[in-house]
């Protein structure tokens, strides 16, 4: 049977193609077209042009809120990705008793995410909380940014560990053990299976978690919010709480400004992991 030609394959996704633009594509211009507007109410909008625009990105609130927030991306995934690698290989080596491993690991991700922040400040409550012997440390969230710097980021690798767990072990699995078995003949140690058998076998699964974890971690809000709306001293002000408080302030006209700048950011780290992925990819 001939081969399509490769243009022909796009019509097999016409179908998701405009299911895409009918649930993304229309209301993401409809954020861009409301950014360019003063908006009192839905039928009174007043035309600024690029007004809120160049007012957020003249802001030095907006760039210290992003500085802050791809630090704190850049941290949950110096954390969470290495600690995930080694659960996973812990989980390897459980054998079929693995599965049970799995079960905890992927039970925070189906935890609301509302209720995420209230379970550690409950945990962390001096005296009823199962970890408020570290109040008697000198542990102080309120107060100090680098204890709330570190309680947010270990709510967020509670939340997510597992998924990068799980993804990992998925990969670590898929390796035949016949090549464990002929390096270990060899005398390799475990640090060089892991270094040229393994982690190629994983790449394309730790790919995929490093993009949705960095994306995702852009998007914090609920944890930063419950646990210290956004203090001490806006020390934990992400951009997702900027654009929080100008909807809760009605201030839909800049939100929107906000939200499609927002997009912006993200759409340009997804596209420069794209391109730094192909470039990695063996040429035929």
């Amino acid at each position: 049977m001939d081969r399509w030609p490769d243009n022909r394959a796009w019509f097999l996704l016409l179908p998701a193609l405009c299911l895409l633009a009918l649930v993304g594509g229309l209301p993401l211009l409809a954020v861009v077209n409301y950014g360019l507007h003063d908006i009192f109410t839905l039928d009174q909008l007043h035309w600024v042009g690029l007004q809120w625009f160049e007012d957020i990105l003249h802001s030095d609130r907006f760039w210290a809120s992003l500085g802050r927030s791809l630090l704190f991306s850049a941290l949950a995934l110096g954390v969470q990705i290495p600690l995930g690698i080694l659960v996973a290989k812990l989980l390897l080596s459980l054998g079929r008793r693995a599965v049970w491993g799995l079960v905890l690991c992927a039970l925070p991700l189906v935890v609301p995410w509302n209720m995420i922040p209230m379970l550690w400040l409950g945990m962390i409550q001096p005296q009823t909380g199962l970890f408020g012997f570290v109040a008697a440390w000198g542990f102080d969230y309120k107060f100090n940014p680098v204890h709330t710097w570190i309680l947010i980021l270990m709510v967020d690798t509670w939340h997510w560990l597992g998924l990068v767990a799980i993804l990992a072990y998925a990969g670590f699995a898929s390796v035949p053990q016949a090549y464990r078995q002929a390096a270990s003949i060899d005398g390799a140690t475990g640090w060089a299976v892991f270094r040229h058998i393994e982690l190629p076998r994983i790449t394309g699964a730790l790919a995929i978690v490093l993009l949705l974890r960095c994306v995702d971690s852009l998007m914090i809000y609920t944890e930063a919010f419950t646990i210290n709306a956004g203090g001490p001293n806006d020390a934990t002000r992400f951009l997702t709480l900027e654009l929080g408080e100008e909807i809760k302030g009605f201030s839909y006209g800049q939100a929107a400004a906000r939200a499609s700048l927002y997009f912006l950011i993200v759409l340009t780290i997804v596209w420069a992991f794209v391109i730094a992925t192909r470039r990695e990819e063996p040429t035929a």
